[in-house]
């Protein structure tokens, strides 16, 4: 299996080394600074370099195409390359919006092509652990549950596209989407009712919370996105979500976090950080709670620990479920179903009114 790879960013290398885990070959790299694309094929040995997305479609030989490029550029580019017969690969968040997302589900029915997001906390291991004791029924019906992603200082640059709605399509709770998918994954993705959110921007044009990772600040650029969201999903089965994602807001450290109450028991999947947005810094726990006859009981998980987040074995993923040896960690109408939540999130906040999501 060959593939191209449209981007030369920073999640180049997870897509990368999580194709040939699976054995499939890079053979390809496009980028509009061709520049970056002749010095990441140098690096890792990818044979052929462009510097636009035509040139890399026209190598006939290529099965499928890992999009790697901001927010704005996903749905056209993923579009682009389903209708050249291509898989696609596509980073987080899938869209700006929930159009774009069906415009994508649309491409991929017409080309009988897979179509597939980097919802990369999914592989975790610890995740995958939790989610083979709730598909075992362990868990029961989740009730509730609470999809947390928080830094205190977490802003990836500003004045980059990041911090621009019209390239990012918004701040951190689009950005960091994985916990809320993460919650909604283990719930069995219900059909979404009511959303009612908050949005904060209390710090988003102070530097003092700038993240350690992301892009150099640009001068007198905007700064038109969030820097913290809270909100509160209800479904029609009867489920409900609360959710906290911020980059910058007053809390103790860096969290990432689902925890949910079950019918049979209730769990958690937690990462800390030492230091914001350091991952040699944080720690993975997982949990399950039960009570049986009055005795409470904590079960405790420990897995090897996955410093990059699920980031490679989500790419491998991709490549086995093509070849047919794995199921796919997550469908576009999955995809389609988040989108429309976070949508129905940010009306909410600018209306300050729940929203009805149909």
């Amino acid at each position: 299996m060959k593939i191209g790879i449209i981007g030369a960013g920073g999640m180049l290398d997870y897509h990368l080394n999580g194709f040939k885990q699976a054995g499939a070959s890079v053979q390809a790299i496009a980028d509009v600074r061709l520049d970056a694309a002749q010095a990441a094929a140098a690096n890792y040995g990818i044979p052929s370099a462009f510097g636009s997305v035509e040139e890399l479609l026209s190598d006939e030989g290529l099965d499928a195409v890992s999009v790697i490029v901001p927010n704005k550029f996903h749905a056209d580019l993923s579009i682009q390359c389903l209708k050249a017969g291509k898989h696609v690969f596509c980073e987080k968040p899938p869209a700006l919006n929930a159009r774009e997302v069906e415009g994508m589900i649309e491409a991929a029915n017409q080309s009988g092509k897979t179509l597939m997001f980097n919802f990369n906390n999914r592989a975790r291991p610890l995740c995958q652990l939790l989610k083979s004791k709730i598909d075992a029924g362990d868990v029961g019906l989740i009730n509730s549950a609470q999809a947390k992603w928080i830094r205190r200082k977490g802003i990836p640059g500003f004045g980059g596209w990041f911090t621009q709605k019209k390239l990012s399509g918004g701040g951190p709770l689009i950005d960091l989407l994985h916990m809320l998918d993460l919650s909604l994954y283990f719930m069995g993705y219900p059909k979404p009712k009511y959303v009612s959110a908050c949005t904060f921007d209390d710090f988003i044009q102070d530097k003092s919370f700038k993240g350690p990772w992301g892009l150099p600040d640009v001068k007198d650029a905007v700064n038109d996105v969030e820097s913290a969201s809270h909100g509160f999903i209800t479904f029609e089965t009867g489920q409900a979500l609360s959710f906290q994602i911020s980059w910058a807001e007053l809390v103790k450290r860096e969290e990432v976090s689902v925890t949910f109450q079950g019918k049979k028991a209730g769990g958690m999947v937690r990462r800390l950080f030492e230091e914001d947005g350091i991952d040699d810094t944080s720690f993975d726990e997982a949990e399950l709670y039960t009570q049986v006859d009055g005795i409470r009981s904590n079960e405790c998980f420990v897995a090897d620990p996955d410093i990059e987040m699920g980031r490679t074995l989500s790419a491998a993923n991709f490549v086995e479920t093509i070849k047919g040896e794995a199921k796919p960690l997550n469908t576009p109408e999955e995809a389609l179903v988040l989108m429309k939540l976070i949508d129905a999130a940010y009306e909410s906040a600018a209306k300050s009114e729940p929203v009805r999501i149909n």
